[in-house]
């Protein structure tokens, strides 16, 4: 069974990140950095790309507010993902 969570935003805590691990043109990174959770696999080490669901910058103007790739995150836990400014938020996206 799935669950569709929203995530959460203008609210507190704030988590509006939302882990793709892509650049802002949808793409993946080819670089040899880690933007994935070592492919999604790692709840420990490395880290994930996140974009702002709500397209803010905590309040702020300016800054990168994309809704797929604004910021990477502090590491894969869950307690560093919620740290971050998320909750672990998963979204996929499949084209024909």
């Amino acid at each position: 069974m799935f669950q569709i969570i929203l995530a959460q935003w203008g609210g507190t805590p704030n988590q509006h990140d939302i882990i793709t691990g892509s650049k802002p043109d949808g793409r993946a990174y080819r670089d040899a950095a880690d933007h994935t959770c070592k492919n999604y696999t790692s709840s420990g080490e490395g880290s994930v790309r996140v974009g702002h669901s709500d397209r803010t910058n905590r309040g702020a103007t300016g800054g990168n507010v994309s809704w797929n790739s604004s910021h990477d995150s502090r590491g894969c836990s869950q307690e560093n993902l919620i740290n971050t400014g998320g909750n672990g938020y998963f979204y996929c996206f499949a084209a024909d």
